[in-house]
């Protein structure tokens, strides 16, 4: 019985610690007034990410990488063509698999797939297009997807801080107002940030793509949505 009490009293205070781990505790102190407010930073994106799987298949695994590698000129021969640096696109991974036939009693290999998974970050978006078109067109690539971000979103988390701060401060100032008080000093301030969550991307494949560039790209005219950032700060400011 001592035991099982002295286990759970271990447990208590290991949750106690995490606990104030994860939620620091503010201890009010006499003459201070502790505030929190949301703060936003909204603009336009100015980088536009292309992502795109490349594979091959062949029976043997030479065979595929060469397969792989010329779907990879390709693409070098595409991006040179619209003006780009082909040093821009970021390969992450290159994978081999074995393929089987599952159909047999005996599991029989019949062939092997290279996969690959390529990124590209552009800054004119007017180019989005034709490269799209292009490599849905020569049917190289699987599962592209654009998504619009901002390159410097440190810069963008500084504002949203800015834009929250301020606002705590406003708060701190009418309650010290209203008590006949004069706000002093900032004494202590937590910042927590948050990018905007996207919905991931819908991938199509090169087939579904090229039948939509041949007709008329349905979002032409719109524009890419706003990326949005928003911060929460605690503050804790001395009284005069």
């Amino acid at each position: 019985m001592r035991r099982t009490l002295e286990l759970i009293a271990l447990l208590l205070l290991v949750c106690g610690i995490s606990s104030a781990q994860e939620h620091p505790a503010v201890t009010a102190q006499p003459n201070t007034v502790f505030v929190g407010a949301d703060g936003k930073f909204e603009a336009a994106p100015d980088t536009a990410l292309l992502q795109f799987n490349v594979s091959a298949q062949e029976d043997t695994s030479k065979g595929a990488y060469d397969h792989a590698a010329r779907n990879i000129d390709q693409i070098k021969q595409t991006l040179r063509a619209n003006g780009i640096d082909v040093k821009l696109a970021e390969i992450s991974f290159v994978a081999v698999q074995p393929v089987y036939d599952w159909k047999s009693p005996k599991r029989k290999l019949i062939g092997y797939r290279v996969n690959s998974s390529v990124s590209l970050k552009l800054k004119d978006f007017a180019k989005i297009g034709p490269i799209m078109q292009h490599l849905a067109d020569s049917d190289i690539t699987e599962n592209q997807s654009v998504s619009y971000t901002l390159e410097n979103m440190d810069a963008a988390k500084a504002k949203a801080v800015e834009d929250a701060y301020r606002r705590a401060r406003e708060s701190a100032d009418a309650l010290g107002q209203v008590s006949g008080r004069a706000v002093g000093v900032l004494s202590y301030a937590s910042i927590d940030t948050f990018e905007q969550m996207r919905p991931t991307p819908v991938m199509t494949t090169g087939l579904m793509i090229r039948a939509q560039v041949e007709t008329t790209q349905p979002t032409a005219e719109f524009s890419p949505q706003n990326v949005t950032v928003t911060a929460h700060v605690n503050a804790l400011f001395t009284l005069k």
